[in-house]
């Protein structure tokens, strides 16, 4: 009988083991960073208000930010950046929907650093646009961190540079993730 008791509660907490592989986490405050590196000045925008979910079980992750949170140096460029480039009041938010091609190296219960491949889209402005890049998911005390850095052009999204500002802003910007998430909880 009691062999038969300790038998039920290891099979209860393998049971449970199993199920936080399939947790999901979440945050609402993460940090995308937005830095143009032109000839005549540069441009470093942040936003500290990104959303994102991960499902460990699929890998799935999406990302949503709100193009008004990006906060500039100065005014102006705030200004500038939401009415003429990305016109936020038209395309409020920028998405990325995609998943970790590579879960399966990803130990969600083991403290380490994790390097993934995220494979998906990123919607902005209008566009939607195939991205893959590379991204590092650091596990410590049950915490999850995932952050990646990419380029973008600004053509493929339909942002277009004044000739007036083009020594101003790059074609290219630079775009960095840094999020922590916590356990959603169910």
């Amino acid at each position: 009988m009691i062999k038969n008791v300790f038998l039920l509660l290891g099979l209860l907490l393998a049971c449970n083991n199993v199920s936080v592989a399939q947790d999901k986490y979440f945050s609402r405050d993460g940090k995308v960073t937005f830095f143009s590196d032109a000839p005549m000045e540069k441009i470093d925008g942040i936003n500290k208000k990104a959303t994102s979910v991960i499902d460990t079980e699929t890998g799935k992750i999406e990302v949503m930010i709100l193009m008004k949170a990006f906060e500039f140096e100065k005014a102006l460029m705030q200004e500038h950046f939401n009415e003429n480039y990305v016109e936020s009041d038209k395309y409020p938010k920028a998405v990325f929907k995609g998943e970790i091609d590579n879960k399966q190296d990803v130990k969600w219960s083991v403290d380490g650093n994790y390097p993934v491949k995220l494979s998906g889209t990123m919607t902005m402005h209008g566009e939607t646009k195939d991205l893959v890049t590379e991204a590092l998911i650091k596990i410590s005390g049950g915490k999850v961190n995932g952050n990646s850095e990419f380029n973008i052009s600004l053509s493929d999204y339909k942002i277009g540079i004044p000739k007036v500002v083009k020594d101003k802003v790059s074609e290219i910007v630079n775009i960095k993730v840094d999020i922590d998430y916590e356990l959603l909880k169910k």
